[in-house]
């Protein structure tokens, strides 16, 4: 039986580094806008759309828990005929499915490229601590009530 290749189901889960296996909502076919994942620290991360020709009006960044959507919305163009239209500048929608307490930090568009800055912020309460051990080699006194 040959082994599967998982890899192409991570690209769209940020911040999912022990349980990517989660709820996947992948179309392997849409494949625009490109884009790159990067983990830029132990808890960030930076997702990289290449948005050329859309400017920041066009463009929708839409947070929320467990999900970020990006979508660019071409304003219409009238007049011009085109011999080759090899530039791609059509509606898009791309979702991606986050991990718990992955936020947006901030967003930039420069030269054509959309950059999302994410951070794992997980509450005091629920960061793992470390227990320390008694030592077992020292007799614990037992207090007796003396009558």
């Amino acid at each position: 039986m040959g082994m599967m290749d998982l890899a192409p189901l991570s690209r769209s889960l940020i911040g999912f580094d022990r349980m990517f296996e989660d709820a996947l909502r992948l179309n392997p076919d849409d494949n625009y806008p490109p884009y790159n994942i990067e983990k830029t620290g132990d808890d960030a991360y930076q997702v990289t759309l290449a948005v050329a020709g859309f400017t920041p009006d066009e463009l929708t960044i839409t947070w929320q828990p467990n999900s970020l959507v990006v979508a660019g919305k071409k304003a219409e163009q009238n007049g011009g005929q085109y011999l080759h239209r090899g530039i791609a500048g059509r509606s898009f929608q791309r979702q991606f499915s986050l991990a718990d307490y992955v936020k947006v930090a901030g967003a930039s568009l420069e030269n054509g490229m959309l950059s999302i800055d994410l951070v794992r912020e997980v509450p005091e309460a629920l960061k793992p601590r470390r227990i320390e051990i008694a030592n077992s080699n020292q007799p614990q006194q037992i207090e007796s009530k003396a009558a």
